[in-house]
């Protein structure tokens, strides 16, 4: 990470990117990583279960704890709640997930669904970045679908609510995980913002995170299926 100047992080990915997976990835060089998406809602509601998955301990390093949700006072709470947990340690940033495109979460105005209201992402990341003492960041995707591609009104809404980072994956919803990331857009992302911009999508391999960076300026890269089993 020194030799290449950037930071390599773990996305955050549901079902996947649990203690385990993190120290992994801290053991291989990551900078960054991410918890798996934690509901906001259920946060607030004391729901046991979620405060597990969001529990971070002392040996994982630098973790973000990435929550999603759709209203702006809920997901200021839950964000205050898990800045200064009861159990483990404090994480290094809340990140909030614009980006999940499974259909439950989509259906729901949650994740990707948040990039049809670029005000909506101002007013969520400015409520949770004026309720926490640590980084906000927030993860996008390009757009919603090849007609509604966003990505920098999405990432400017969020960089002038407050947000200190913006990860983007160089797909659209409608794509889900097929075809290839827009490395274009993530470019034009960052030559937009004047905070930091990850890039992440279809980094498989130590050349594609060259290439990636050559092409896209970005300040780092998100790592998140290429990792897996790897």
């Amino acid at each position: 990470n020194k030799e290449l100047g950037c930071a390599v992080c773990l996305a955050p990915m549901a079902g996947y990117t649990d203690r385990g997976m993190r120290l992994l990835a801290k053991r291989w060089g990551a900078d960054l990583t991410t918890t798996e998406m934690v509901s906001a809602k259920a946060v607030v509601y004391d729901d046991k279960k979620t405060y597990s998955i969001a529990r971070i301990r002392e040996d994982e390093g630098a973790v973000a704890l990435q929550i999603f949700g759709s209203e702006p006072e809920v997901m200021a709470e839950a964000a205050a709640r898990l800045s200064s947990p009861d159990e483990g340690v404090a994480p290094a940033a809340i990140d909030i997930n614009m980006g999940c495109p499974v259909k439950k979460i989509f259906s729901n105005g949650e994740g990707s669904a948040l990039m049809k209201n670029p005000d909506l992402i101002y007013r969520i990341t400015r409520a949770v970045s004026s309720a926490i003492d640590i980084p906000t960041t927030v993860k996008i995707r390009s757009g919603i679908n090849k007609n509604s591609i966003n990505a920098t009104e999405c990432a400017l809404a969020a960089e002038e609510g407050g947000a200190s980072l913006v990860c983007v994956h160089g797909r659209t919803r409608e794509q889900m995980y097929g075809g290839l990331a827009d490395r274009e857009i993530i470019k034009n992302v960052k030559s937009s913002l004047h905070i930091p911009v990850i890039a992440n999508g279809d980094i498989l391999s130590a050349e594609d995170a060259l290439a990636m960076l050559r092409d896209t300026n970005a300040d780092g890269i998100a790592v998140g299926r290429g990792a897996v089993g790897n």
